[in-house]
């Protein structure tokens, strides 16, 4: 299935199963589905399984969200104890969508925990509250980690009563966005199917002669190697170590569970030539999580690390935030730090969700079927991997994942051919009115403006530009922002200067006396007086009143001022 179908069937309100293999573009799917929710103003719930996985996502675990904790059971008392928690109330009341990242790795137990808060909590005893769920994963991925030896069979969150109840639709991503059709595609594809090919096992075998320009990350099983490797080579490493230390924020609890989560240490120890890796998302600066680079030094002003990159791009690396937040968009607690870890070494776990250049894997201690199509497939091809050797779990998957994923697979196609085009849409409007929000394109341009300046936090001035470049009035953008159009007329004029580029001639016909105000312009100017402009050469608003002797409003001055 391609992914705009699969994003179409979100928008239809279905419980979804959203799967598909490494690099298919799951969370960004995922994104997709959240940003058109956020625009309408539908509250989603946005967790996962495991801390990591809800960091990449800006969401926090279903575990914290639900209330469940760690538990293992959920008995009646535990139900009336959460309902009476208002924070955990809130969260499950307000919610219309809940999703649920890296699905893999929450026990079968936990998934009909969740369900069974959600019916009591909701009053809703249809599935999971009457709540749309989606889930999103890969079950060749890790399984979920329990202190009891379990078959996976008691561990799959799709061998639970919830899982069939939700009746979910399977969308099965094919395309493949992180390696192309290409040697180390054809490998993790034979490892998903079960039958690794003497070929493939033959070219896994030359991966160890593979040689890179810049030394690669190492990834192991173990958090044994990788602590070991790391500590070894930052001692190895001359200069003294300069320690950033995190700031958190926030309800206790969740702030707990960012710093265990959060790959940016609390304690970040760095020198100069130290090999990091960036674990944040930010395209605008440049890097993405799991990019590489190395500490060059530090900025005399900042104190920031300042770190090369392999494309010779240096880059001052300033803290970033990661946040929990609740429907309405308040902070319950967040994390800062430089987003940086030592890149030496990283475990198989901690890769999850990374895409790699280049990575010397060692899976000759691979404890966990799943652990060797987790490290491979971080790769974007062969020629990036240096595979110093693997036993027979590492390219081995679980049979009964085996089966399920073909089974998935035939229930993807199925929905992908009988579900048309207009039927989802139909049923996407009936969904958002369903949830309360938005369907007026309006409102919903108005709605998101306002959310990207306030995920952007950016100046008064640019969150006026914005909002000018789509072309609403004065009028609007004052009433959109809650200042005068005087004050928003100021900002243009400042933009005037920084935007060379912006065009004002939309706004003529709304200005009165522009060959008046011309006229008496020249006439100052003729005074050869320096007080009447500012440096830049701009005429003083009060200089052109005082000249028109009140004529026109400050206001108007101002909007001339755009085309002096």
């Amino acid at each position: 299935m391609k992914q705009e179908k699969a994003l179409a069937l979100l928008k239809s309100g279905r419980n979804v199963f959203l799967t598909g293999s490494a690099g298919t573009g799951k969370t960004y799917v995922l994104n997709q589905y959240i940003s058109y929710l956020q625009d309408r103003k539908i509250p989603v719930a946005i967790t996962a399984s495991t801390g990591i996985a809800a960091t990449h996502m800006n969401g926090q675990t279903i575990h914290s969200w639900s209330g469940m904790g760690v538990k293992e059971n959920i008995y009646q008392i535990d139900l009336n104890k959460l309902a009476g928690k208002k924070y955990i109330q809130k969260n499950i009341t307000n919610a219309k969508v809940l999703i649920i990242d890296e699905i893999s790795m929450l026990h079968k137990n936990q998934l009909e925990m969740v369900d069974e808060i959600l019916q009591h909590i909701r009053g809703n005893f249809e599935p999971f509250g009457g709540i749309q769920l989606v889930l999103s994963g890969d079950f060749f991925q890790l399984p979920p980690v329990t202190k009891n030896e379990e078959p996976n069979r008691e561990k799959f969150a799709f061998m639970s009563r919830s899982w069939v109840s939700a009746k979910l639709t399977v969308c099965y991503l094919t395309e493949q966005y992180r390696q192309t059709d290409n040697e180390l595609n054809q490998i993790l594809n034979e490892i998903r199917s079960g039958a690794v090919s003497e070929e493939s096992k033959a070219q896994l075998d030359e991966a160890v002669y593979n040689r890179f320009k810049e030394e690669p990350t190492r990834l192991y099983s173990h958090n044994f190697d990788v602590d070991r490797v790391n500590n070894q080579e930052l001692e190895s490493l001359a200069g003294e170590e300069e320690i950033f230390v995190a700031s958190a924020k926030g309800n206790e609890g969740l702030k707990e569970m960012l710093k265990k989560s959060v790959l940016a240490p609390e304690n970040l120890g760095l020198k100069e030539n130290a090999r990091v890796m960036f674990v944040r998302n930010n395209y605008e600066k440049g890097y993405m999580n799991g990019t590489l680079g190395t500490v060059m030094g530090y900025s005399p002003e900042t104190g920031y690390p300042i770190v090369s990159l392999s494309s010779k791009k240096d880059l001052e690396v300033e803290p970033e935030t990661w946040s929990i937040e609740d429907e309405s968009g308040k902070t319950l607690a967040s994390y800062e730090q430089i987003p940086l870890r030592l890149a030496w070494a990283i475990t198989v776990h901690k890769s999850q969700g990374m895409t790699l250049e280049s990575a010397e894997v060692d899976l000759t201690k691979t404890f966990e079927r799943g652990q060797g199509y987790v490290a491979l497939s971080r790769l974007k091809d062969i020629n990036g991997l240096r595979l110093l050797g693997y036993n027979e779990v590492a390219l081995e998957v679980d049979g009964l994942a085996l089966k399920a994923d073909k089974r998935f697979q035939e229930l993807s196609d199925e929905a992908d051919q009988h579900v048309g085009e207009d039927e989802l849409k139909v049923n996407a409007m009936r969904f958002i009115k369903f949830c309360g929000g938005l369907s007026d394109p309006d409102e919903i341009k108005k709605h998101k403006n306002k959310r990207i300046i306030k995920e952007k936090k950016i100046s008064t001035q640019e969150q006026t530009r914005i909002l000018y470049e789509q072309g609403l009035s004065l009028k609007k953008i004052a009433n959109e922002r809650g200042l005068t159009t005087g004050t928003i007329v100021s900002h243009l004029i400042s933009l005037k200067a920084s935007h060379p580029d912006l065009s004002f001639d939309r706004l003529k016909p709304a200005l009165k006396g522009m060959d008046e105000m011309l006229e008496a312009l020249e006439e100052i100017k003729k005074r050869n007086n320096p007080d009447d402009f500012f440096e830049n050469g701009v005429i003083r608003s009060k200089t052109l009143f005082d000249h028109l002797k009140g004529k026109f409003s400050y206001e108007q001055i101002n909007l001339f001022k755009l085309f002096q």
